[in-house]
C-alpha cells in the first residue's frame, strides 16, 4: 500500500508540471498549459518568446511554427543556390515563395503573434516576412527593374553595393534581436546567431563586389549559403518543438535552457534539492 508522503510527492509533481505547462524534457511548454494567471512559461523558441511569460488569453493558436516553416523553407532554397549547388546560380525560383511562403505566409503569422500579446515574435517575423517580400521585388527581372535601372544609369558595382547595404541594414536588426534570446535556448538562440552571420557574409560578399572584378566573392558567397542552411535546419527544428507534444508525436526534441536562463537556474536549484536527499539514503 502505497504511502501518504509518496502519494503527496506524486501529487505536488504532478501539480508542478501542469502549473509550468512543461514536461522534464524541457520541451513545448504549450502542450496542455494550464492558463491560469499564476501560469508562467519558460522562453521557447517554438513560440518565438525569448523570456517568461504568460500563455495568451485567447482562441489563437501559436503561430510561431507557421512563421518558423516560412522562414527554414525560403531560406534553405536561397542558401543551396548561394552554395552553387548542382551549377544552380540564378535565384529567380526564390521570387515565388519568397513572396508567398516566407514573405505573406511568415508576415501574417507575425501578425498573428501581435494578436497572441508576444511582441519580439511579432516584430521579428513580421520584419522576416518582410525582408523576403523586398528581396522577391529586388529579384523580379523585369517588373519593378531594380537591377535594371542600376545597370542603366551607372554601373552593376553600384547595383551590388546598394544590395549590400540592404543586407548589412538586415545583419543589424537581427543582431539587435538576437541579443534579446540570450537568456533563453540554445535551439532559440542559435537560430538568430546563424542567421545574423549569413546576413554578415553575404554582405561582405556583395559589398567587396567592385574590388573583385565586378562580381560578389564566391567564398564569402558559399560560406553565407552554408550558414544559411544551418539556419534554415534549426528554424525546422524550432518549428517541430512547437507543434510536437505526446498528443501527436513518437518524440520530442529538446531545446536545452540555457544555464543562466530561468528555467537553467530552475533546473540547477532542483538538482541542489535532490543531492542531499541522496546523500542521506546512501549513508
Amino acid at each position: 500500500m502505497p504511502s501518504s508522503s509518496g502519494s503527496s510527492h506524486a501529487e505536488h509533481k504532478e501539480s508542478a508540471t501542469q502549473r509550468h505547462g512543461y514536461g522534464d524534457y524541457g520541451g513545448n511548454p504549450l502542450a496542455h498549459v494550464n492558463t491560469g494567471e499564476s501560469a508562467r512559461l519558460p522562453a521557447f523558441g517554438g513560440a518565438f518568446q525569448p523570456g517568461l511569460y504568460r500563455p495568451p488569453k485567447t482562441q489563437i493558436a501559436n503561430p510561431a511554427p507557421l512563421g518558423l516553416a516560412g522562414f527554414a523553407l525560403t531560406t534553405f532554397l536561397l542558401s543551396l543556390i548561394n552554395l552553387g549547388t548542382r551549377g544552380l546560380s540564378s535565384p529567380s525560383i526564390v521570387i515565388g515563395p519568397a513572396f508567398a511562403y516566407g514573405g505573406l505566409i511568415q508576415l501574417l503569422a507575425g501578425m498573428w503573434d501581435i494578436a497572441v500579446g508576444n511582441v519580439f515574435g511579432g516584430c521579428a517575423l513580421s520584419s522576416y516576412g518582410g525582408f523576403w517580400i523586398g528581396l522577391a521585388i529586388i529579384l523580379t527581372p523585369g517588373g519593378f527593374q531594380v537591377e535594371s535601372t542600376y545597370q542603366s544609369s551607372t554601373s552593376i558595382n553600384d547595383f551590388y553595393l546598394a544590395f549590400a547595404f540592404y543586407l548589412y541594414a538586415w545583419m543589424i536588426f537581427t543582431f539587435i534581436i538576437w541579443l534579446c534570446t540570450l537568456k533563453s535556448t540554445v535551439a532559440f538562440s542559435s537560430l538568430l546567431f546563424t542567421v545574423w552571420i549569413t546576413f554578415l557574409l553575404l554582405a561582405t560578399s556583395y559589398y567587396v563586389a567592385p574590388t573583385q572584378g565586378g562580381e560578389p566573392n564566391v567564398p564569402l558567397t558559399r560560406a553565407g549559403g552554408a550558414f544559411g542552411i544551418v539556419a534554415s535546419f534549426i528554424a525546422w527544428w524550432n518549428m517541430l518543438a512547437g507543434i510536437a507534444d505526446p498528443s501527436n508525436s513518437l518524440f520530442l526534441v529538446p531545446v536545452f535552457h540555457f544555464p543562466w536562463s530561468e528555467k537553467g537556474r530552475e533546473q540547477r536549484r532542483e538538482k541542489a534539492e535532490k543531492r542531499p536527499a541522496t546523500n542521506g539514503d546512501q549513508v
